[in-house]
């Protein structure tokens, strides 16, 4: 077995390295043949010397400190409220048949159109910014949650009720951890998004994280600049996204033994 999960690990750890490659060669040449101007599409090479500038500033942790902070609070303000409500949905025929239809509709909301609304009802700064990013993250851990509750084997919560489990203790013992892969699905998607929420945030109703210094480097055509806050800004959500894949790979083999 160990033997077998050798090629799979190596592959895990080369595939990416291998697209990143391909991605930055493609990036260097489109750079290199056409001879794009700077300020459109700046060559790789000065991202990097900017970025080298960008990251040995104090100020730069403390605004990824700050976007970070505001995701991740978000993402767990929507967790909250989500988890319960997807419980609820599950049990509850009818509020699963009008909730449902409008579900897809709240998650084709952008969140550039909620914030001047929530500048309105809560006003600007951090809490603000958190409320967005919960906003983002709740409905796709909601329907996942539910989708998830949904495909439990019945015939695993009907042995479970024979032996006496009803109420929360099927909730806690059975359902939930049998659902756990699909809530942690939810989850890793919803931290992914909770950046975004925050930059968006940021931009909208201001803040003192990298959306802000986004939006002076983009007033200041600052292109090679946009690109590493990007940059930085991916490496945080594929950060979090990795440590809740990492949570979900060990329950699913957890549930598998």
């Amino acid at each position: 077995m160990a033997t077998r999960n050798k090629p799979r690990g190596a592959l895990t750890v080369a595939a990416p390295i291998i697209f990143l490659a391909v991605l930055l060669a493609g990036w260097w040449l489109s750079t290199t043949l056409t001879g794009i101007e700077a300020w459109r599409l700046p060559n790789p090479m000065s991202v990097i010397s900017k970025g080298s500038v960008i990251l040995a500033l104090p100020s730069t942790w403390h605004k990824v400190q700050v976007t970070g902070a505001e995701a991740v609070a978000g993402c767990l303000l929507g967790s909250v409220v989500a988890l319960p409500s997807a419980y609820v949905i599950y049990r509850s025929r009818i509020l699963a048949a009008a909730v449902e239809p409008f579900l897809g509709a709240t998650q084709a909301l952008p969140a550039i159109a909620i914030a001047p609304i929530l500048v309105l009802w809560v006003g600007y700064g951090f809490m603000s910014i958190v409320v967005l990013c919960a906003l983002m993250v709740f409905f796709p851990i909601l329907v996942s949650t539910v989708v998830g509750l949904r495909h439990i084997d019945r015939e695993l919560l009907e042995a479970a009720a024979l032996d006496g489990a009803t109420g929360w203790t099927m909730a806690l013992y059975m359902e939930l951890p049998l659902a756990a892969p699909a809530i942690l699905g939810g989850l890793r998607n919803g931290f992914a998004l909770s950046v975004t929420g925050a930059v968006v945030g940021e931009m909208v109703m201001g803040g003192s994280g990298l959306g802000q210094v986004l939006t002076q480097m983009r007033n200041n055509v600052d292109t090679a600049g946009m690109f590493v806050i990007i940059i930085i800004l991916c490496t945080m959500a594929t950060l979090l996204y990795t440590i809740v894949y990492r949570i979900e790979r060990s329950k699913r083999y957890e549930i598998t033994q």
